[in-house]
């Protein structure tokens, strides 16, 4: 969690700020503003984030500045954060619809705002074809504001990285709609099995995908799922115990092969759902 959430008693150096997995317990707000690790890019982030302001992007945390001691400084953004087993509120289809529309308003923006070359931006989550656009790449509950039941600010946008616009989109998917198998999806969205193809269709509608990214998207979740399951491999290989412990808790790598043989199993359903 970068900028907003809920407090949950004093700390040395503010409100502590529940949520995130990385940064867990070491993110606080002071006032109007959120202090938090800095990540490697922060330099070419913050200035990326403020380029988009000016562009008239709003949904995203402005920075304050760096500090010396390796921490950042951003707004804090007031609103609601839904964190996992995620809540029924975060879970509608109007506020999925809110995500798609927020995403496309970050790209549209983000479209005009030239990346950084020089940045050494991670490669933990991007696209493996890459792009011309700053994706956020970890569009997950965790990473959102609502206010109103309406998604209105990105945040944690640590993990940015060049990428297609579709990639987001994918990447958003896995977390929204979701894009599991049922065994998976029951212990992160407890509210009953969801209606994964109605879900789909209300996010590629409301983020406004093209006729051929709708061809493409089901292939690219699929991509996007093999490098997330990259993702907590080297992790766990590196000795993480976070992420280890959340191997074990969530089926360990039976449940990563049976995602993926039920993203290939309703590949064709996907797809039909996606026609305009």
């Amino acid at each position: 969690m970068t900028a907003a959430g809920e407090a949950r008693g004093d700390a040395p150096n503010g409100e502590a700020l529940v949520g995130g997995t990385v940064n867990a317990g070491a993110v606080f707000r002071q006032g109007s503003v959120v202090d938090r690790p800095a990540p490697r890019t922060a330099p070419a982030l913050h200035t990326h984030l403020r380029a988009l302001r000016r562009h008239g992007f709003e949904g995203a945390p402005l920075p304050v500045r760096l500090t010396s001691d390796g921490r950042e400084q951003l707004t804090f953004v007031p609103g609601e954060v839904a964190l996992p087993p995620f809540p029924s509120w975060a879970l509608t289809e109007p506020a999925l619809a809110s995500v798609g529309k927020l995403l496309r308003r970050l790209h549209e923006a983000s479209a005009a705002v030239p990346v950084d070359t020089r940045a050494d931006w991670p490669r933990d989550l991007a696209d493996p074809e890459g792009g011309t656009l700053l994706c956020h790449n970890d569009v997950c509950p965790d990473n959102v504001v609502f206010r109103d039941g309406r998604a209105v600010t990105l945040i944690d946008f640590d993990l940015a990285a060049p990428g297609r616009p579709l990639w987001d989109v994918a990447m958003a998917a896995r977390y929204w709609i979701p894009m599991l198998d049922p065994a998976s999806a029951a212990a992160l969205y407890p509210g009953g099995p969801l209606d994964v193809p109605l879900r789909l269709r209300v996010l590629a509608d409301s983020y406004g995908l093209s006729a051929r990214e709708r061809v493409e998207l089901p292939h690219v979740v699929e991509q996007a799922t093999e490098v997330c399951r990259s993702f907590v491999a080297a992790r766990v290989a590196e000795g993480d115990t976070v992420y280890r412990r959340m191997l074990a808790e969530r089926g360990g790598w039976d449940r990563w092969a049976r995602i993926q043989r039920w993203l290939t199993r309703e590949r064709r359903t996907f797809t039909a759902v996606l026609q305009p």
